[in-house]
């Protein structure tokens, strides 16, 4: 059975392929000129939330970055790679950084539970739980705590891509990016 899935993709590709095509015999020839997105997409990597198409945009029009719970951290060179190329190369209009309620990885934040190597990387959440613990504190119902701490994550996440250099040299210089947080839920 897991062979037949994993033979699955490559015919599902096949067929996405084709109905492209159909509908635009020249999509893959532009596709492989180049990109040139308005918009850089740090966003989680949960399956169920697919970066394109939440916003509409067809391949080449948003970059992407995608880890657990959506974070900046300031140790990891992925995530300012990103940046700095999205920033500096493909001069992107606007960074989002987008959360969504039932993230797992704010759960597991709070929940402490031992994730081994992940352990290091939710710290990241637990120090934005810690930042505004009074606030979360005083929610009673967990759900909405939950909710609270997704929302608080994308702002503080925010204010880590505003604070890199790369960010801070191109606003100066053209006045963008504009850096947005967006926070959904995936039951709507």
């Amino acid at each position: 059975m897991p062979m037949e899935k994993y033979r699955q993709i490559f015919e599902n590709n096949r067929k996405w392929v084709e109905s492209k095509r159909e509908h635009d015999e020249g999509y893959f020839e532009r596709l492989s000129r180049g990109q040139s997105p308005s918009f850089l997409y740090i966003g989680c990597a949960d399956s169920r939330v697919p970066a394109n198409e939440i916003m509409g945009h067809e391949p080449g029009e948003v970059f992407v970055h995608r880890n657990i719970a959506n974070v900046v951290c300031n140790t990891d060179l992925n995530v300012h790679s990103v940046i700095e190329y999205a920033v500096n190369h493909l001069e992107v209009d606007h960074i989002v950084v987008v959360g969504h309620h039932g993230c797992g990885g704010g759960r597991a934040a709070v929940k402490s539970p031992d994730l081994g190597i992940m352990n290091g990387w939710l710290r990241e959440i637990r120090d934005v739980y810690r930042l505004h613990k009074e606030d979360l504190r005083s929610i009673e119902d967990e759900e909405a705590r939950y909710r609270r701490l997704v929302e608080l994550n994308v702002q503080e996440q925010c204010i880590r891509v505003i604070k890199t250099a790369s960010v801070q040299k191109a606003y100066l210089k053209r006045g963008l990016p504009k850096v947005h947080g967006w926070v959904f839920d995936l039951a709507d």
